[in-house]
């Protein structure tokens, strides 16, 4: 059961409202977060809610039995749409694209990159300053001294960032220099990390675990919005399986399962979803009339020396085209709906 209260409810409604759901055996969990306050009841019983429902102080209530209550789109039917600022927005009604490399590497290669971004009309860029890598010899980002430069030139071109925070301890340092924060794949069930993003006032954006069912996807998302943060936006990035041929296996079935499950926006990564160049602009399209709100794929001057990455990252010819064909794939798909 889900509970949204009035703004300004009284401490004695509140507190009837605790009273009320408690008397029928439902444990209850208060949840404040930057948008409303709510009430979670879990429990077994079999009630009426509308008993429930009466009392003065509630703005809507729901049975929700999803695990995953405050993300489900059981009881909030209109999807949730992020602004990001200066007219750039993720969710239902836009195709939102990012693009950028797998790491920042230095100034000439983040500037290369935005001129390349401007000049196709892309407001978000990706790129990782914390890199996490399965050898511990590889490159593994420039820290926040990469951040605060990637967040200078960014503003000075009006554009987004999303970067991924690895550990708890650079949530708050981090700050101020993203737009959105990225929690990569290995991080999906850090369950500290995805707390501490619950008490920032920032979009999150969680890609699904490397091995993750849908289930586990939004039960992340779950602890997030929990601890406060509405601002999320999930990614399907490919899930491991026993297929060989490529990176990973990108479970484009997620995609129209997500959009019915829950209200918040889902994007794709075809880069890391498929791992292969020459593929990703399919799957990229492919995600696009799957139904995703978003793509967001990896972008290289020179992909051939990128310092992480660019076996599956696109030159800048490849991800201009890509662009082009995404919105005129979307511009389909919304005549089809």
């Amino acid at each position: 059961m889900l509970i949204q209260l009035e703004p300004a409810i009284s401490p004695e409604n509140r507190e009837a409202i605790i009273n009320r759901i408690k008397a029928v055996n439902y444990k209850v969990t208060e949840v404040t977060t930057q948008r409303a306050h709510y009430l979670i009841g879990i429990g077994k019983a079999d009630f009426d809610i509308r008993s429930v429902g009466q009392l003065p102080g509630i703005v809507d209530i729901h049975r929700v039995s999803d695990d995953y209550k405050l993300v489900s789109r059981k009881w909030r039917v209109r999807p949730t749409v992020l602004d990001l600022g200066d007219g750039v927005r993720i969710g239902e009604g836009t195709l939102t694209l990012a693009a950028g490399p797998c790491s920042i590497e230095s100034e000439a290669q983040m500037e290369s990159i935005m001129q390349h971004l401007v000049e196709n009309d892309v407001r978000i860029m990706r790129g990782g300053v914390f890199k996490p890598r399965s050898s511990p010899y590889s490159f593994r980002g420039l820290g926040m001294d990469g951040l605060k430069l990637f967040h200078q030139l960014a503003r000075e071109r009006g554009i987004k960032i999303v970067t991924e925070v690895m550990q708890v301890s650079q949530v708050e340092e981090m700050h101020d220099y993203v737009d959105v924060f990225q929690v990569g794949a290995r991080n999906t069930q850090n369950f500290n990390l995805l707390d501490a993003l619950g008490s920032v006032d920032k979009p999150v954006m969680i890609k699904r675990g490397i091995s993750g069912t849908i289930e586990e996807l939004l039960s992340s998302a779950e602890y997030v919005f929990s601890g406060g943060n509405e601002k999320l936006i999930l990614c399907e990035r490919g899930i491991r399986t026993f297929e060989t041929a490529s990176r990973n296996t990108l479970d484009l079935n997620a995609v129209p399962i997500l959009k019915e499950k829950t209200h918040l926006p889902v994007i794709v990564d075809p880069s890391h979803g498929i791992g292969i160049r020459d593929y990703v602009a399919d799957m990229a399209l492919a995600g696009v009339m799957a139904g995703a709100d978003g793509i967001i794929y990896e972008a290289h001057e020179k992909p051939e020396q990128a310092a992480s990455d660019g076996a599956q990252t696109l030159n800048f010819a490849e991800s201009a085209r890509l662009i082009r064909n995404l919105r005129r794939v979307y511009a389909l798909r919304q005549e089809l709906e």
